[in-house]
């Protein structure tokens, strides 16, 4: 499959770009970034340096990706999402002097968004953290801390308030915390995929043990 990019797209070099990915109007991608394939990179998104992205992710309009995030396969950033490395950041050394250098150095903390998760419109994803498997961060959120597998996150900061199943759905809403002290099954309502919640742990049921 050939690769597709719009005529006033900015590509650097030493980025690589996957088979079947199309990179649409605007589109800045900084050198040594690696795209796999089958990607969407919406209008207008930047990426910076040295980024990796998995296959079958889809980024829409107006994205902000900067150094030292991960994407793996199968992950969709909804339009106006930033991400961020830097916990601390100044623009100029302490005496105000010189400008400091965006090169990354022992501030830069790096982010890691797992396969199949996806991030809602306008989120800002906060930094040194991982974003699980299969997880949904709802619209608008702030990222904070680590997000667990399978879990529904929304609000500033952003909190679990449940659980999702792979093809989307929510498996459980959380009352206030995700139950302590309690392991038991759940059945995704759309696709009948079985889950165990084990305090806040949420992983996939074996077919095998679901059979049993």
């Amino acid at each position: 499959m050939s690769v597709f990019v719009h005529k006033t797209a900015l590509i650097e070099e030493g980025v690589s770009l996957g088979d079947g990915t199309a990179v649409w109007d605007n589109v800045h991608i900084r050198h040594s970034t690696s795209i796999g394939q089958r990607c969407i990179i919406g209008e207008k998104t930047h990426i910076a340096y040295a980024v990796q992205i998995g296959d079958f992710v889809k980024i829409n309009a107006m994205v902000y990706i900067c150094t030292a995030v991960t994407i793996e396969t199968g992950v969709m950033i909804a339009a106006g999402t930033i991400f961020t490395n830097d916990r601390f950041p100044r623009a100029t050394t302490p005496d105000l002097s010189e400008p400091r250098s965006s090169a990354p150095d022992e501030h830069t903390l790096a982010t890691l968004v797992r396969e199949g998760t996806t991030i809602g419109a306008r989120c800002v994803i906060g930094c040194g953290l991982t974003i699980g498997r299969f997880a949904m961060v709802g619209m608008g959120s702030v990222v904070t801390r680590s997000v667990p597998d399978f879990h529904l996150v929304v609000g500033n900061p952003a909190r679990s308030i449940g659980a999702v199943c792979r093809c989307g759905a929510v498996v459980r809403r959380f009352n206030d915390e995700p139950s302590v002290g309690v392991t038991f099954a759940a059945a995704c309502p759309a696709c009948a995929r079985e889950y165990l919640f084990d305090d806040a742990r949420v992983s996939e049921r074996e077919p095998a043990l679901a059979q049993a």
